[in-house]
């Protein structure tokens, strides 16, 4: 499913590498700024006719991770998001869906104080329908399926997070 060409990059997250404050939530007891960060994707597979975006946590403390962003039906000739997308500024016809917050916006890193190290994978899907056949209020884990059964591709970038 993976291609070596399909790649995500961003100016304000590195692989590997701590977020910025800016991207942490403002809740749960974290008071970031939930800035959703710039991505951008290169190389989609032939046959890409939308995009999806994912940003998951492995590490969450619970027994399914924990989902911080989910919008799918980006169209075809999106190269990516601009910083800030995640508060509701997407490109007209994407769809998002409940993040493990309660909201239908980004929800920015928030690991528990003294938990350590949190891996936060951003992941962009290719796909080869303009609609991903998902009702509007399915879950994460129903979205997840569907992106894993119908993805050309995906490319992944893993920021980092503690407090």
């Amino acid at each position: 499913m993976t291609s070596n060409s399909f790649s995500l990059s961003s100016d304000d997250i590195k692989e590997g590498h701590f977020m910025a404050k800016a991207h942490e939530f403002d809740g749960f007891g974290c008071g970031g700024d939930n800035v959703s960060p710039m991505l951008e994707w290169h190389n989609p597979p032939q046959g890409t006719k939308s995009y999806a975006l994912t940003v998951f946590d492995p590490d969450a403390p619970t027994s399914s991770g924990f989902w911080h962003w989910l919008v799918t039906d980006i169209p075809s000739d999106a190269t990516g998001l601009a910083k800030g997308a995640g508060k509701g500024r997407l490109p007209p016809g994407c769809r998002s869906f409940r993040n493990d917050y309660g909201s239908k916006d980004f929800g920015g890193a928030c690991p528990p104080e003294g938990h350590g190290m949190h891996r936060y994978q951003f992941t962009v899907w290719a796909l080869p329908e303009e609609t991903l056949a998902v009702p509007d209020d399915a879950s994460a884990a129903v979205v997840s399926f569907m992106l894993n059964a119908n993805a050309l591709g995906k490319a992944t970038l893993t920021a980092t997070y503690a407090r």
